[in-house]
């Protein structure tokens, strides 16, 4: 039998057992997920704490989280209007108070994710499990339709103050805001991306406090792409609901790096980078201290690196490789530290030579590198503390 198919052995006895023996499988995720028969989706939602750990519980739990995510598109995901209702009513009980209060956060998600992952063509290709409750309203649910043109105008136009003769050059400028970007695909049908956008508007929905903010949708890119290509049937029918939850679960633990507010508390962004700051000085004090002079900051480049859990610096499967062993490691973000420190570390002959110019431009555009090296680089880190 060949190192291959023994690994997917391993997971299949594992996944196998009544009770799940989440320690026997951190240690086989954390090495990689194979690829092959849905075995990284169904890890994923087990370490991301979707599924517990008891089999016979799957199946009850996969049905009230899915019927729980229907109901969520239903509530939520709602025309404006009513008998005493209309687009002018000032009353902050109006629908439509809330849906033009609401389309200011869609736009943002709208622009994000038309862009998401263009290096391949997964997110602008047609889901075959489109959501019936939107397909089937004749298109008045999509949520894209929302933020095109006069819909969103007439709220830039209440916000600004803009005057009719400038009205007119406000839509031209979002006529061409998605040049480039995805676009949608014909009533009936839902590229992905129309998915990932549902999905972010309902966390941004049931969230208030938090909201939706720039860059969320790269972290949920990964999730949604790995149970959207399952290949079990069932499951693909409903990545939709699965990812929301797993991502939702996923945010719960990084909330705190999307808060301004919190950015100086101990789960802040910034005690974060200072936190890698630190490994830096301790495993390579020459590279450190050459940063310090320099004053290249870990806010130049690792800022997006942490918060985004390194979804931008590397391709979605080397991502997805990535996330195997940080979603299987018990402190998981202690991980992620070592594994940014790790990544200065392989270039550090580079950035020792270089001067403030090269090395910002470096970290900011980390080189193509087999992930393993850097991985592996972020054991020997952690062995070391």
């Amino acid at each position: 039998m060949s190192l291959h198919k023994a690994r997917i052995k391993a997971f299949e006895e594992v996944l196998e057992e009544d009770v799940v023996d989440i320690e026997k499988l951190r240690k086989l995720a954390f090495n990689g997920i194979p690829d092959e028969k849905g075995l990284r989706s169904l890890v994923w939602k087990i370490l991301l704490l979707y599924l517990p750990h008891q089999k016979s519980t799957w199946k009850t739990t996969l049905n009230e989280k899915r019927q729980n995510y229907k109901h969520y598109i239903d509530e939520i995901i709602v025309s404006p209007g009513g008998p005493t209702d209309h687009p002018l009513n000032i009353s902050p009980d109006s629908s439509w108070s809330t849906y033009f209060k609401d389309n200011e956060v869609l736009l943002q998600i709208d622009k994000d994710v038309r862009r998401l992952c263009p290096d391949i063509s997964f997110f602008q290709s047609a889901t075959e499990f489109p959501c019936e409750e939107i397909v089937n309203s004749n298109g008045v649910k999509r949520l894209h339709k929302r933020v095109e043109q006069s819909v969103l105008k007439f709220s830039t136009l209440e916000r600004r103050g803009l005057g009719v003769a400038k009205l007119s050059n406000e839509i031209r400028r979002s006529d061409s805001a998605h040049s480039g970007d995805y676009a949608p695909l014909n009533e009936g049908c839902e590229a992905h991306w129309e998915v990932v956008e549902r999905m972010l508007f309902l966390y941004a929905k049931l969230n208030p406090g938090q909201g939706y903010v720039q860059g969320m949708n790269e972290i949920i890119g990964p999730i949604y792409h790995t149970f959207a290509i399952d290949p079990d049937k069932e499951f693909r029918k409903h990545a939709e609901a699965d990812c929301f939850f797993c991502f939702t679960n996923l945010m719960a633990e990084i909330r705190d790096f999307f808060i301004r507010t919190l950015d100086e508390s101990a789960s802040g962004i910034n005690y974060v980078m200072g936190r890698l700051s630190d490994c830096l000085k301790k495993t390579d004090p020459a590279v450190w201290n050459l940063l310090e002079i320099q004053e290249l900051r870990p806010q130049y480049y690792s800022f997006r690196w942490l918060t985004l859990l390194l979804s931008q610096e590397f391709s979605l499967p080397d991502v997805e490789r990535i996330w195997d062993s940080m979603f299987a490691d018990g402190k998981r973000f202690d991980f992620l530290i070592h594994i940014c420190c790790a990544m200065i570390l392989l270039v550090r002959n580079d950035l020792l030579s270089g001067d403030f110019a090269s090395n910002v431009k470096l970290l900011q555009n980390f080189p193509p590198m087999d992930v393993s090296l850097i991985l592996n680089k972020a054991v020997e880190i952690s062995n070391m503390r």
